[in-house]
């Protein structure tokens, strides 16, 4: 799992066990026999979806950027979890810019910005709730009415 988190990266560098904690993954390595030192992948442990994109943002939260890309990054997780991950996530969020790409609630009620976008093409920017006030689109995509 390290490895994986890592991808080369030397671990004297950087704060391995701050990005594991903010991508949730503490009671996850807990579980694995090895723990962090665990193989993951196809020639070690599977992990279910939830557990791959907490993985893939430890990966990139392991690094230091100024910008962020999250896309659909809390599909797979329940709710509390996805709760604390974007609780996380945002609490320094004057650390860097964050894109994030996602029709979930909690990623959406954190959002300094959204561009609401309806069959490909950009109808709306604004804050959450003068989009919701404004824009049909957006309150189906509220009421989970999208497919």
């Amino acid at each position: 799992m390290k490895d994986n988190i890592l991808l080369g990266l030397p671990e004297e560098s950087v704060d391995l066990q701050s990005a594991i904690q903010l991508a949730q993954l503490e009671s996850d390595l807990e579980g694995l026999e090895k723990g962090l030192e665990t193989l993951v992948g196809s020639r070690g442990v599977k992990l279910s979806g939830g557990q791959v994109q907490r993985t893939a943002a430890a990966r990139m939260l392991v690094r230091s950027t100024g910008f962020l890309v999250f896309d659909d990054l809390s599909s797979a997780l329940d709710v509390e979890t996805e709760r604390q991950l974007w609780q996380g996530l945002f609490a320094n969020q004057d650390q860097a810019t964050c894109l994030v790409v996602s029709h979930r609630r909690p990623a959406l009620r954190r959002a300094d910005q959204i561009l609401l976008l309806e069959n490909g093409r950009l109808i709306a920017t604004g804050k959450l709730d003068e989009l919701l006030e404004g824009h049909e689109e957006m309150q189906r995509l509220w009421a989970g009415d999208v497919e």
